[in-house]
């Protein structure tokens, strides 16, 4: 069966069901990133890659290129709330690239690191005989000891988005900021069920929350905080928008929208409705997908 005719969801189920773990796992494949036990704590690992032609393309800034590159994996680590620490990069390109577009590249992926905090520690160069490929290994710890998984949420509880969704491709997608210092904030102040970064889009996003959790959504689409000139349609699917998605109980979601008013006074925070039992399980528009054509 082909890739295509399975999906990205179906083809990762298949691929982790027997990967071997042993108990110092305690996040398997399958989340946002990895936990597992290490001598003295826990820690977090993710790895992330970017290609030409899907991520971005050809004529892009590669500084650009560089801070999303590395920004994604930094996202990763916030949307379980932890705190960024060691980055390994490898780079696959043709020989006959130029040197000083390579040294951009890095110097986006510098300007990240040292805005995130984190550490460039080393990695591999390959050629490649096609589009550019650049994968990101990275490390981190939790927040205070404290981590969220994907699978925690609970009948009724509310679910948020930070800021506007949509129209990712008119250049977010390659300045976004990651919401770092935004998810260790819910992290130490509010009990937080469950939460994930927004890369695929919410229509795609929100139904693996939901399923992780083993329940169902309900959400008006209309509702959706939208970028300008932007649909609903595409606040659903166009993805890129390295946004905080995350449910939290009832009981504390007006305290929540109190102190976030306070503490983020320019970044939207929008309740966009919740988890149920014998909610929906998927949108009729569908987000990305990179085994299926859009």
């Amino acid at each position: 069966m082909k890739l295509r005719e399975l999906g990205e969801d179906e083809v990762v189920r298949r691929l982790i069901r027997s990967l071997p773990v042993t108990r110092r796992a305690l996040v398997k494949a399958g989340d946002d990133c990895a936990v597992v036990r290490v001598s003295g704590g826990v820690q977090l690992l993710k790895a992330d890659c970017i290609v030409e032609g899907i991520h971005f393309l050809a004529d892009a800034d590669p500084k650009r290129i560089g801070w999303k590159a590395l920004c994604r994996a930094i996202s990763d680590i916030a949307a379980m709330g932890g705190k960024p620490l060691d980055a390994v990069v490898t780079v696959a390109l043709s020989r006959e690239i130029e040197f000083s577009w390579l040294n951009s590249v890095y110097a986006g992926m510098r300007n990240a690191a040292k805005r995130y905090g984190v550490s460039l520690v080393g990695g591999d160069t390959a050629q490649s005989p096609g589009p550019v490929f650049i994968s990101v290994a990275l490390t981190g710890i939790p927040t205070d000891g404290k981590y969220v998984i994907r699978s925690g949420g609970r009948n009724l509880d509310c679910l948020y988005v930070t800021g506007k969704l949509g129209g990712s491709l008119r250049g977010k997608h390659l300045r976004f900021h990651p919401r770092l210092s935004e998810a260790q904030w819910l992290i130490r102040k509010f009990p937080i069920s469950a939460m994930m970064d927004l890369s695929d889009g919410l229509a795609t996003d929100l139904p693996r929350m939901a399923s992780a959790s083993k329940l169902g959504f309900e959400v008006d689409p209309v509702k959706l905080p939208r970028n300008t000139e932007c649909t609903a349609e595409q606040a659903l699917r166009d993805g890129e928008d390295y946004e905080l998605l995350f449910a939290i109980a009832p009981g504390s979601a007006k305290r929540l929208e109190v102190a976030w008013r306070k503490d983020f006074p320019r970044l939207a925070l929008t309740c966009v409705g919740r988890l149920m039992k014998g909610g929906a399980t998927s949108f009729r528009e569908k987000g990305h997908d990179h085994f299926r054509p859009a």
